[in-house]
């Protein structure tokens, strides 16, 4: 079942969400609703608690985790992206 949000936005955000909704053709509710999901859905990653348990439990990992942690700070190495 749908819950209604109240949302506060200052007048410029609520402009530029009223243009982008009216390009789609979609109400601005139906363009925060479906923008918000497509940001978390490309911007966040999860790991649940048994890999993070087994991330932390890998010693080898985490040297290797360290140490490009100290070679990236440092500008050593090039940054190769996600798959």
């Amino acid at each position: 079942m749908s819950k209604v949000v109240t949302l506060r936005l200052d007048d410029d955000i609520y402009k530029k969400f009223k243009t982008y909704a009216e390009q789609d053709n979609r109400p601005i509710s139906n363009y925060i609703e479906t923008a918000t999901l497509k940001f978390i859905e490309h911007n966040a990653e999860y790991v649940d608690d048994s890999e993070m348990e087994e991330i932390q439990g890998n010693k080898a990992l985490q040297r290797e985790l360290k140490q490009a942690t100290i070679q990236a700070k440092s500008g050593k190495g090039k940054f190769v992206g996600k798959l």
